[in-house]
């Protein structure tokens, strides 16, 4: 993924400074670039010292903005002094693209009238006046930030987090690959909800994608190159060599279907057709998909999809899709989060070991559905989510967790670990109480605060933080 490019816009007002503007300008670039960023700035001779106080100086930045659409991810609002919220709100109406506001700090030994900012009180200003016209921003702890310092860099890292989660969710094309499972009404979600919301679902029947797997040619380069990483991804050492080729056609094929269709995250239909037809399981297939970043979620959880795409572009990060499962003891704050296999290599303890479905078999007979990739998960800080759609809403609750080094019985199915999570039994009563999924989504490290931004500031899901505010 690339960094975000971001717009720079400069405020000012009339009786401060000049300087100031000039010195931020080039502050703000060096600093951005520094951090891996591309940046675009209105042309210093476009208006007064390249900033904005006026509508007019507004509307110059705007026609700027529009000349540049698609160029940019997000805008940063630049207040070396007080700015000017009037033209602020000019400029950056229809910038249509998270906005942060930063404020640089005035220092002890320069508060005389020619040295002053009082960026601290203008940012205030300009936020109360976004507020009233419905320009939605960001802002971000402390008020005041200094270029290069840690907290500006954390403050940027933040930023383009919630600028990628809010540009690649809206517009993104999730596909259904089969119908829900008949038993499975717990991932039922309204299509047309998503669409409100900016996501499109596209629709796949299992037919098709069975036909594209048997026309799949074993001597072809995307062949030969999806068995490579199958192989590399987990040891297959029981596993039939017709069931491997199975597995490898159908990783073939939905790689291609992603690339024909555009889509940024697939949810499929994971049994138990292709264990009649092919004794077969996709998980170690849709395990790739999710260590390249291909949201791909189990038994057709479009909802889930979507959360582990956001997750994913939050955290940069492979994602995974897990069941609320088990117990673990008596600890109350911890539980055993699991799945038939479909976890992105990178994020298991040890390379996994592909085995039959030993919950499947039980129904369906030994030897049918190969492709599960066990193991365990290792041990890490994570974000946790999932979505539903109640009402025309889309509604989504976040929570923050680690997966420890608890031990599991050496004959636990699948992949798992043991997930401690603070208010762990608040938790499950939100998840119940409000009709979320059994199914949840996760991503290393801790991307909680840009993906609440994102969904629910600029794209109006309801998020839910059932474990309170840290």
């Amino acid at each position: 993924m690339k960094k975000t490019t971001f717009a720079l816009f400069f405020g000012t007002r009339g009786f401060f400074p000049a300087s100031l503007v000039a010195g931020a300008r080039e502050d703000i670039q060096r600093e951005l670039n520094a951090l891996g960023h591309e940046v675009l700035l209105l042309d210093a001779g476009a208006t007064r010292h390249g900033a904005v106080e006026t509508p007019a100086e507004g509307e110059v930045f705007a026609n700027f903005l529009r000349a540049e659409r698609g160029k940019f991810g997000g805008v940063i609002v630049c207040l070396p002094n007080f700015g000017d919220e009037t033209g602020a709100v000019a400029a950056l109406q229809e910038a249509g693209v998270p906005i942060w506001v930063q404020a640089y700090p005035d220092e002890y030994d320069k508060m005389s009238p020619s040295q002053r900012r009082d960026s601290f009180c203008g940012k205030l200003s300009v936020m109360d006046v976004f507020r009233q016209y419905g320009v939605r921003f960001t802002a971000l702890k402390p008020h005041t930030v200094r270029p290069g310092s840690p907290a500006f860099k954390a403050n940027v890292d933040e930023f383009d987090r919630i600028c990628q989660v809010a540009n690649g969710v809206k517009g993104m094309v999730v596909g259904a690959i089969g119908a829900r499972t008949t038993p499975f009404k717990t991932v039922r979600i309204d299509e047309v909800t998503l669409q409100r919301h900016g996501v499109t679902v596209e629709t796949f029947d299992l037919s098709d994608i069975f036909l594209r797997m048997k026309a799949v040619q074993t001597e072809e380069a995307a062949y030969v190159e999806k068995a490579n990483a199958l192989r590399s991804a987990a040891g297959w050492e029981d596993v039939p060599a017709q069931a491997f080729e199975h597995v490898t056609r159908l990783g073939v094929t939905l790689d291609k279907l992603a690339e024909e269709a555009h889509l940024d995250a697939m949810a499929i239909r994971c049994w138990t057709e292709m264990q009649m037809q092919f004794g077969i399981s996709p998980c170690v297939a849709m395990g790739l998909l999710n260590e390249a970043g291909l949201a791909t979620a189990c038994e057709v959880d479009l909802g889930n999809a979507v959360v582990m795409r956001a997750l994913h572009l939050a955290s940069y990060e492979p994602i995974g899709l897990l069941d609320w499962n088990n117990n673990y003891g008596d600890e109350q704050d911890k539980c055993v989060l699991f799945h038939c296999g479909p976890l992105p290599p990178s994020l298991m303890a040890e390379q996994g070991h592909i085995v039959d479905h030993a919950i499947l078999a039980t129904s369906l007979g030994q030897g049918r559905s190969f492709g599960c990739n066990a193991g365990r998960i290792k041990p890490m800080e994570f974000t946790f989510g999932s979505l539903m759609t109640e009402a025309g809403r889309a509604k989504l609750y976040l929570g923050q967790g680690r997966f420890t080094t608890d031990p599991l019985p050496d004959n636990y199915f699948g992949v798992a670990g043991v997930a401690e999570i603070r208010n762990l039994q608040d938790v499950l009563l939100h998840i119940g109480n409000e009709g979320h999924r059994h199914h949840v989504s996760f991503t290393p490290g801790n991307v909680l605060a840009p993906v609440q931004q994102a969904l629910g500031r600029y794209l109006d899901f309801d998020v839910s933080l059932p474990q309170g505010h840290a």
